[in-house]
């Protein structure tokens, strides 16, 4: 009996937090919104406002697919990405609570089959380093198995090919972003929860916080309804890029970024997050709250953060990044997916918080937008628009070194099977798995067995060899580099353009040639 009153005293409590408000217009957001939305281009676009408890503002701009008339509205879901990070890492500060697990347990202890390059480090390695990016690996390591989608890794491929990434710095000793450590959190969460990560994610976290439109794990768009679309810039125009198809299954990098939410969604999110008391108290305790909004990894101090924000300390959190702007504490997340980009920022001494939700080509939009936000919050300067920020970015990009820029690779020819006739054939990395280099007709095409996407055509650009890929959506083309040596591996790949998304981690690869070719 006392627990069924306790379960409906919360069920009340939550009608109450989460009961509609109205959503006041404001002329600066507004004006804000609007320059974004006609500088970039966008698709669509959702932005909304938390101010002490009370969503203050919701705007939504655009379509779920480019040219065909449905509107996006606050019921839209969304891709969120990494904003997936936070809602993972509640999950176990709930299993903490709950008793069934402490953030300085050994991932083994859940996990007896992980490993890292060095032993003692997969010995080593606490649920808490899963989550704060200091494995020593490189920004993006092993990301070839989660990205591009769909391919067919699973979250035991990927807790296997941990063993085969070498570490570029030494563990707990700086930070590099990492997405794969968060898959190993997933399947950690799992067993100390006794159900996989999507169940777990849907119980801990959409159910109480009354996140109903939030989807994770198999589902159908049809039966869901209003669904954006990514889209990337094509010929002038926004093209929607690696549609949903009839069913949704679920994903390897659910826990790292594979979480959809609607606007409404991530203000009730947030609205939890800003309120210490009341339902979200209930919902995990101050003391995991307090945790989770540590500071548990130092993270870079950029150039841009103390010139624009006047900041002082950067670090990462469980799931959230931390840092000053303009002397006010802020707790914020991005999240990026080909074709959907999202970003979550709180001033908790403010009260004040903010999402925005983009399915489009919208890094540089969702970064004067959320600027121009804080802002409006921190400084009130009328000044700080989006085209300032427009203008400061330019002004970087024009003095950007030659050597961080991508090369100019026009002057490209098809390779003919007569000049890479030595090296074709199978290779083989031992986290990647297989590659073959082999005759494509006249020409010489690469092909990656477990991820279909990378496929494409060999060109050669001087006396070098890149790969065109076939699917216009792998936007980083990739260098081969051949051996020159016995001691070294037989093919090496890098990035084309050095500011690509570290994802493509193609500089983490050592292939070994296996076989010749079928």
């Amino acid at each position: 009996m006392a627990r069924r009153m306790k379960k409906n005293a919360w069920t009340v409590l939550l009608a109450l937090f989460l009961s509609p408000f109205t959503h006041a217009a404001d002329p600066v957001i507004d004006a804000a919104f609007d320059d974004a939305m006609a500088r970039y281009r966008l698709p669509g676009l959702a932005v909304g406002i938390i101010e002490d408890g009370r969503i203050v503002y919701t705007r939504t701009s655009g379509e779920l697919i480019a040219g065909e008339g449905q509107k996006i509205d606050s019921q839209t879901l969304f891709k969120i990405a990494s904003n997936t990070k936070a809602m993972t890492t509640a999950t176990l500060a709930r299993l903490v609570d709950a008793g069934k697990l402490q953030w300085n347990d050994p991932v083994a202890k859940y996990l007896p089959q992980f490993r890292m390059h060095d032993p003692w480090v997969g010995r080593e390695m606490q649920v808490r380093d899963l989550l704060i990016h200091n494995s020593g690996l490189r920004a993006g390591a092993g990301d070839l198995m989660l990205w591009p989608e769909p391919n067919t890794f699973t979250r035991a491929d990927i807790i296997s090919g941990l063993a085969y990434l070498k570490p570029q710095h030494s563990f707990r000793s700086r930070y590099d972003y990492d997405n794969l450590m968060y898959i190993v959190a997933g399947e950690v969460a799992a067993v100390a929860g006794g159900a996989p990560y999507e169940t777990l994610v849907r119980r801990e976290v959409f159910e109480p916080l009354g996140m109903k439109r939030c989807q994770v794990g198999d589902w159908r768009p049809v039966e869901v309804g209003n669904v954006a679309q990514p889209h990337m810039r094509q010929d002038g125009g926004n093209v929607p890029v690696r549609s949903d198809g009839n069913v949704i299954r679920s994903s390897t990098m659910e826990a790292a970024g594979g979480i959809r939410c609607s606007l409404d969604d991530m203000l009730a999110w947030v609205r939890t997050w800003l309120a210490p008391q009341g339902p979200s108290q209930a919902w995990l305790s101050p003391a995991q709250r307090e945790a989770v909004w540590t500071p548990q990894m130092t993270m870079p101090l950029s150039k841009r953060m103390r010139e624009w924000d006047n900041s002082h300390f950067s670090a990462y959190g469980y799931g959230w990044r931390l840092a000053d702007v303009d002397g006010v504490f802020k707790v914020a997340h991005t999240g990026t997916l080909m074709g959907m980009y999202s970003a979550v920022t709180m001033l908790p001494d403010k009260g004040v918080g903010f999402v925005i939700l983009i399915n489009g080509e919208g890094d540089e939009a969702r970064t004067v937008l959320t600027q121009v936000l804080v802002k409006h919050y921190t400084k009130r300067d009328p000044g700080l628009t989006v085209a300032h920020y427009a203008g400061l970015i330019a002004a970087e990009e024009a003095v950007r070194p030659s050597e961080q820029k991508a090369p100019d690779t026009s002057k490209r020819n098809v390779a003919t099977v007569t000049e890479l006739q030595s090296r074709l054939g199978v290779y083989r990395d031992p986290w990647f798995g297989e590659v073959s280099l082999c005759r494509d007709g006249a020409a010489v095409r690469l092909r990656a067995a477990k991820s279909p996407l990378l496929n494409g055509i060999v060109q050669r650009v001087g006396d070098r060899w890149l790969v065109d890929w076939d699917d216009v959506s792998v936007d980083a083309e990739a260098w081969l580099n051949f051996a020159s040596g016995k001691t070294e591996p037989d093919l090496r790949m890098s990035k084309v353009d050095p500011q690509a998304d570290f994802s493509y981690d193609y500089e983490d690869l050592a292939f070994a040639r296996v076989r010749g070719c079928p």
